[in-house]
């Protein structure tokens, strides 16, 4: 039988970061295995010899002062390559036949992003503080901003190749546990497959791949993740993702977060109308500028007949290719918005969309009233909460405007019919998409 010590050289002995220390503590020899680029050892063996010196003070034998400063295991191998790769420091002890070892926490080397304001997310008014990238950080934030004994916090480890931590939290008071059963029921018997994305972890809650609408909702503000936990929520965090997992996700949180209660109530209500007011004219405006121009000129006052006539005059495209055309091409502008730096790429697009705009109107490809549409779909876009949300809703625009073409205002009141059936057909562990907001007992 390999001893401990040559299994660990196997596995990680090409590994230049790793490390294999001979040490003695109280006269006894020791093996100290671990990853540098993971464990700052000077500090952490220098933490170790303090903790030894005021522990052995107390006249305990070796084996209990191995208790006091680690975990102690027994012929563990795959637990030790397990800690190992977490980036915690083994300490092999070899008067036990090779096979007993402790897993210590070390002191780790700095390896995430302090805690910093929101990137994707303003905060007028309320906390400034965000998620970053390590679970344990996240964690601990958000236990500053639910101060409560009734938090509870489940934690995996998911995967084979690649280990990833996962934690479950939930209000005991306030969360309804046949959805907190379900939830971790599904997590323990998927904890072999790979967590690297929303993607890998949909698929391990059981949740189609193809659905247009996230069932997570996502937040980087501890302040709107502790509102969600008080709301019966679950809250699920992801190592080395830098933002929390809502279950389940609701339509109605594309509109309302808890910063708008920093307002007096008239002001959140308008506030909240506003986004409301933003949703409909995204999903609206193209199909109402397509319908009116190509199937139902009839309704529009004369004036207004004949001045959109005068500025499609010249136009040798129909109103939908015209309008998908140009919705393609702010698309892609977007698009490119979000991958460019951000030092060159606010003005890139700004320069390039103007231009582009007014190139294709003066080589009457387009209207200008389809500009002037299409600039306010884009910003009414952007007033809803979430930028998953926002994609969504750029998704079903292209719907209501290919229906429009065909039956005109009608195949706009079509279209939003079809949406509201898809998302009322939209349930997360029996709980449905529409509701407003998730009563403990109702599931």
């Amino acid at each position: 039988m390999k001893s401990l010590l040559q299994e660990m050289k196997e596995t990680f002995g090409k590994n230049d970061d790793f490390f294999i220390l001979k040490e003695h503590f109280v006269n006894a020899p020791v093996v100290l295995l671990g990853f540098r680029s993971l464990i700052d050892l000077p500090k952490t063996l220098n933490s170790i010899q303090k903790s030894i010196e005021s522990i052995f003070l107390t006249d305990k034998t070796f084996d209990q002062l191995m208790h006091w400063i680690g975990e102690v295991k027994v012929n563990d191998t795959k637990e030790a390559l397990s800690a190992i790769i977490e980036g915690k420091l083994v300490i092999l002890l070899q008067n036990e036949n090779d096979r007993k070892y402790v897993i210590v926490e070390p002191i780790s080397q700095i390896l995430n992003r302090s805690i910093e304001s929101p990137t994707n997310e303003n905060v007028l008014q309320g906390p400034l503080s965000s998620f970053n990238e390590d679970i344990n950080t996240n964690i601990g934030i958000l236990r500053k901003h639910t101060i409560s004994d009734s938090l509870q916090i489940r934690a995996y480890s998911v995967g084979t190749n690649r280990k990833k931590k996962l934690s479950v939290l939930y209000f005991e008071n306030n969360a309804n546990m046949n959805l907190v059963k379900k939830i971790i029921n599904h997590i323990e018997s998927n904890l072999e497959k790979e967590l690297n994305n929303v993607q890998d972890l949909s698929k391990m809650m059981g949740f189609s791949s193809w659905l247009a609408v996230n069932k997570f909702n996502t937040t980087e503000l501890p302040q709107e993740a502790s509102k969600f936990l008080v709301m019966g929520r679950i809250i699920m965090f992801v190592d080395r993702i830098p933002f929390a997992l809502v279950l389940p996700g609701l339509f109605w949180d594309m509109f309302a977060i808890d910063n708008d209660r920093n307002y007096p109530v008239p002001l959140m209500f308008v506030i909240r109308s506003l986004r409301i007011i933003g949703y409909l004219m995204t999903l609206i405006l193209p199909g109402l500028y397509v319908a009116l121009v190509a199937v139902n000129p009839e309704v529009l006052r004369i004036e207004l007949a004949l001045s959109i006539a005068q500025s499609r005059d010249g136009v040798p495209y129909p109103a939908l290719v015209e309008m998908i055309l140009m919705l393609v091409i702010l698309e892609l502008i977007m698009e490119a918005s979000v991958r460019l730096p951000k030092s060159i790429g606010p003005t890139l697009t700004m320069v390039g969309g103007i231009i582009i705009g007014q190139a294709v109107v003066d080589a009457k490809l387009v209207s200008n009233l389809l500009i002037i549409v299409l600039a306010a779909t884009t910003i009414a876009n952007s007033t809803v909460v979430g930028f998953q949300n926002s994609l969504s809703t750029r998704l079903f625009k292209y719907i209501i405007a290919i229906l429009a073409s065909i039956f005109g205002i009608l195949g706009i009141m079509g279209g939003l019919v079809l949406i509201c059936t898809y998302f009322a057909g939209i349930t997360t562990f029996g709980v449905p998409y529409l509701y407003f907001n998730m009563k403990k007992d109702e599931i």
